[in-house]
């Protein structure tokens, strides 16, 4: 998508666009999370079609990772599967130019820091632009070792998604929240990621806070697994993110055809439940 006057839209616009199209919509963002590769390319672009078609705001594309940071055990099979059948930083971005020639939905790279760091920082971020990724969550990255990332980042248009947790200080999770670009992680549970049965104490407060911190919306994620979570959590958030739900949705799947339909049934689901008027 373009600018009435052709000018090509940044990352950050898309993903403004994305969250301004919910609010005119009267829901809440939500933002699934797969894995890059799992099982392939192909059936990776096949699932991020399904899900855009399901309503999904914007897309989490975990990119695979030998050793996970805050991966729980679904995510972290993900990732072996898709590095076990050659998924790479090529491919990925392969994905990301594919999907972002059929669809909307932005597409976020969370990724570890010692692989952009790897790769060349200006060349992973501009690479990044030129595939057609929003921006990167990069949940491995310390806000005082972030300022060339950042850069690069806010030269590209993309955005730089930053990640608060509960045992962040206030001072230090005000200072991330006005950093953030694109939307603020707010981590709901201290831990790994993965499914929980209820939402823990102190988030409703919390998020209600950082929303006096922040120019930017606030989504939450870790632990949310159900339509019902989802729904608690869209009452005082801009919107969810939910990885290890959908991942086990693709995992218990059969096939390609079976996996792509569930993730967006699945999708479809959390986005009926995200809307509040």
């Amino acid at each position: 998508m373009s600018h009435k006057d052709g000018k090509k839209q940044t990352g950050i616009e898309r993903l403004e666009n994305a969250f301004a199209v919910c609010k005119a919509e009267g829901r809440r963002a939500v933002s699934p999370f797969i894995t890059a590769g799992d099982p392939d390319s192909e059936t990776t672009v096949a699932i991020l079609k399904s899900i855009s078609t399901a309503g999904a705001t914007c897309c989490e594309l975990g990119v695979p990772y030998s050793d996970p940071i805050a991966d729980g055990a679904v995510i972290q099979s993900s990732y072996t599967r898709a590095l076990n059948a050659g998924m790479n930083l090529e491919k990925m971005f392969s994905i990301v130019s594919e999907i972002r020639e059929a669809c909307e939905m932005p597409l976020l790279a969370m990724a570890s820091y010692s692989l952009i760091f790897r790769s060349g920082i200006e060349a992973f971020v501009k690479r990044g632009e030129s595939s057609g990724l929003a921006g990167f969550v990069v949940p491995d990255l310390p806000l005082e070792e972030s300022d060339e990332l950042d850069e690069q980042c806010r030269r590209s248009g993309l955005a730089l998604v930053r990640l608060v947790t509960p045992t962040t200080p206030p001072e230090r999770a005000r200072e991330i929240a006005k950093r953030s670009t694109g939307f603020l992680y707010c981590v709901s549970v201290a831990g790994v990621t993965g499914e929980r049965t209820a939402l823990p104490d102190g988030l409703i407060d919390r998020i209600k806070w950082l929303r006096k911190e922040s120019n930017v919306p606030i989504l939450v994620g870790f632990g949310i697994s159900s339509a019902d979570q989802a729904r608690e959590v869209a009452t005082v958030a801009d919107g969810v993110i939910v990885g290890s739900a959908v991942v086990r949705c693709l995992e218990e799947a059969r096939d390609a055809e079976t996996m792509a339909s569930a993730a967006g049934s699945f999708v479809q689901e959390l986005v009926k439940s995200c809307q509040v008027c």
